[in-house]
């Protein structure tokens, strides 16, 4: 319990730093940095999964709360742009696996699936049931998760002006208390449902699909409240930076090291694809790059709430990476080893 308090004072320190200096996200990559420096400095700190997983509920419930029925209909739009989710994950493969395993000595198993953009628990829990290595997969996701979402703030404030001081929603005290409990009941509803049912993201997707028919039905009518959005993004970002606890000098030498090598080979094959995507005239130069960048689902679900981009564009691409990773990495591992 002392080392969750001490972490959560860590964390925090890391919102007034990034809010004293005026730096961007302070609620998201604060946390991220000030958890990461102490983890390197060889701060022993915890998280609370259980609160972790209860905050996506909120970003979940975010995005169901824009589905309307226009939105719904601009979906099948989108199939253009989803089919190349799967090309550019096997791309990512064939290029990812050799990286990692003729370059740095990787197992095979180790090397596939720290090659796979998929969410980092579901890798690690396939990497390690296939007798990959835990630690190094944790620290290879842990990077690719942070590079990309530190990145991609400046990328977009860089190239498209994107205003990141937005609030992410209203102040809870201009809603109807009848809101904020249905965004409750929803997210509580959607979350245990979900996982009951086994679907992979439950704390995100369950509320996603409950909030969305909720607001289909006319029934919520608002996102969730800025300050729950805030409280999801330092969570979030608190759980990134903590992954980093008790990393060693040999661990960054080679698992940190080969992580942000792999993260150039991920930014180089995002741009090609973004690139392409706009050329063509499929999406917006900044949708586009929401949507094929490799990182965390809730982490780009929350920038795209942030910068007021098309967010059922952006989770429809992420959600479709995570189904493809999940259920295919599995199979071709098994084949190709």
């Amino acid at each position: 319990m002392i080392r969750v308090v001490m972490t959560f004072a860590i964390a925090g320190l890391g919102v007034a730093l990034f809010h004293w200096l005026s730096l961007p996200l302070p609620w998201l990559l604060g946390p991220i940095f000030a958890c990461l420096i102490s983890a390197l400095s060889g701060v022993r700190m915890a998280g609370t999964p259980l609160i972790n997983q209860g905050m996506r509920t909120v970003l979940g419930v975010a995005v169901g709360a824009t589905i309307t029925p226009a939105v719904l209909a601009s979906m099948l739009g989108m199939w253009p742009t989803l089919l190349l989710i799967p090309v550019m994950i096997a791309v990512i493969g064939l290029i990812g696996v050799p990286y990692f395993r003729r370059l740095w000595g990787f197992d095979f198993v180790t090397s596939y699936y720290s090659a796979m953009p998929g969410g980092i628990q579901d890798m690690l829990v396939f990497g390690e049931e296939a007798g990959g290595n835990p630690r190094t997969l944790s620290l290879i996701h842990a990077t690719r998760v942070l590079v990309i979402v530190v990145a991609l703030p400046f990328i977009l404030r860089g190239v498209w002006d994107a205003d990141l001081s937005n609030p992410p929603g209203v102040p809870a005290a201009t809603l109807a208390p009848t809101q904020l409990g249905l965004m409750v009941v929803v997210a509580l509803v959607g979350w245990r449902g979900a996982k009951a049912l086994g679907m992979f993201g439950a704390s995100i997707l369950g509320p996603l699909i409950v909030a969305a028919a909720m607001a289909l039905a006319g029934l919520l009518q608002h996102r969730p409240p800025a300050e729950a959005i805030w409280a999801a993004q330092f969570f979030i970002g608190t759980t990134v930076g903590v992954k980093y606890t008790g990393i060693t000098m040999t661990e960054i030498r080679r698992d940190l090291t080969a992580g942000l090598g792999f993260c150039g080979i991920l930014i180089v094959l995002t741009v090609i694809f973004v690139e392409g995507v706009y050329a063509a005239g499929l999406a917006p130069g900044m949708e586009a790059l929401l949507a094929f960048a490799p990182g965390g689902q809730a982490e780009l679900t929350v920038l795209a709430l942030i910068v007021g981009a098309d967010v059922a564009f952006v989770i429809a691409h992420h959600v479709l990476r995570i189904f493809v990773v999940i259920l295919g990495a599995p199979l071709f591992a098994r084949i190709f080893r």
